[in-house]
């Protein structure tokens, strides 16, 4: 039987082909996904580190009122996370709308602290038109720049359009310098801005891999105007996946689960998913793939037995950590101090 490695007693050389990137959707709250359960959410970051993830993405969504469903505070579910985890990076979703930049920044400065620098900030797009939202980004790491990185604390002051703030940072630079910054992907003008200036890690749709690989190299197209490499960002779809023991056994699961969201999907057996996402990174579609488990949660533990494996098999995917940062998961630059 083919099994996952695990990070202990790992051979040290990995393949010098492709590497997929892969993270999993957890959502944030609901009566039809995983629950508000401490216990979901604990087994699905074990079941994905055990996949060997990137990282895990706590969704943020408040039901409307009258709707029913749970929606726990994701920093501080992560925070929980951190004692039941090791290696996987923690992504919480918090909008920009709902928080002020000093408050947030420390939360987040805390996660990277506690969890030894596996901290991610997911910016969804919210009421905040993307100007401030990258306001808001701007002046967080200038929060956490405030620090040295030999632990001299600074005074602060930033003066901009949407946000006047000064005084003194009180969280000590955490391990990461700053948690990674993950942005949905927008259209507009404004949000392929925001996305080429500032995000490191943009999700994404897709409807055919030809739509994704202009999306993908437009989008990084754009990052040498803000003086970017094409390895500072990582560019990852959102996908669901369906397996069957046969092709026409994932199609008949797919026709019962329904069209999925918009999303695109990857049916038919694990050999097949495995050779499609691998040929999507090859080709330039997209950077890896953040998995919406169909249905939650049964789905990841299939993924992680069946679908890993024949990815590491194939060269195409870790076979251990090799950092203990999210950044070295995703191949992410240390960010610059500029104190």
């Amino acid at each position: 039987m083919t099994t996952v490695r695990t990070p202990a007693g790992q051979p040290s050389q990995e393949s010098s082909r492709t590497q997929v990137h892969l993270a999993a959707y957890l959502p944030g709250g609901g009566d039809t996904t995983a629950g508000a359960g401490f216990a979901s959410f604990e087994r699905l970051a074990r079941t994905a580190e055990r996949g060997l993830f990137d990282f895990l993405l706590l969704a943020g969504e408040v039901p409307p009122a009258g709707h029913g469903g749970h929606a726990p505070e994701p920093v501080t579910v992560l925070n929980a996370l951190v004692a039941g985890t090791e290696w996987i990076g923690l992504a919480a979703t918090v909008d920009t709308a709902s928080h002020e930049p000093y408050e947030l920044a420390r939360r987040l400065a805390t996660l990277d602290h506690l969890s030894a620098g596996r901290a991610a900030w997911n910016v969804p797009a919210s009421a905040d038109p993307p100007a401030r939202a990258a306001e808001f980004v701007d002046v967080s790491r200038e929060l956490w720049d405030s620090w040295t990185p030999d632990g001299i604390v600074r005074p602060f002051a930033h003066r901009g359009r949407h946000f006047d703030i000064a005084g003194e940072f009180t969280v000590p630079r955490s391990p990461q310098g700053h948690p990674v910054v993950i942005r949905p992907c927008d259209e507009s003008p404004e949000g392929g801005e925001f996305a080429a200036s500032t995000a490191e890690v943009i999700l994404t749709r897709y409807g055919t891999p030809e739509a994704g690989r202009a999306h993908h190299a437009a989008v990084k197209g754009r990052l040498a105007g803000y003086g970017r490499d094409h390895a500072d960002l990582k560019i990852m779809a959102e996908v669901t996946v369906v397996l069957g023991d046969t092709a026409a056994e994932a199609r008949e699961r797919a026709t019962a689960l329904g069209a999925p969201d918009g999303r695109p999907s990857f049916v038919g057996t694990p050999e097949s998913v495995a050779a499609e996402m691998e040929d999507s990174v090859r080709t330039g579609a997209a950077d890896g793939f953040v998995l919406v488990p169909h249905p939650a949660p049964g789905g990841l533990d299939a993924f992680v037995d069946r679908v890993v494996p024949l990815l590491q098999e194939r060269g195409a995917f870790r076979t251990h950590y090799t950092g203990r940062t999210l950044r070295s998961h995703l191949g992410l630059p240390e960010p610059v101090w500029k104190g």
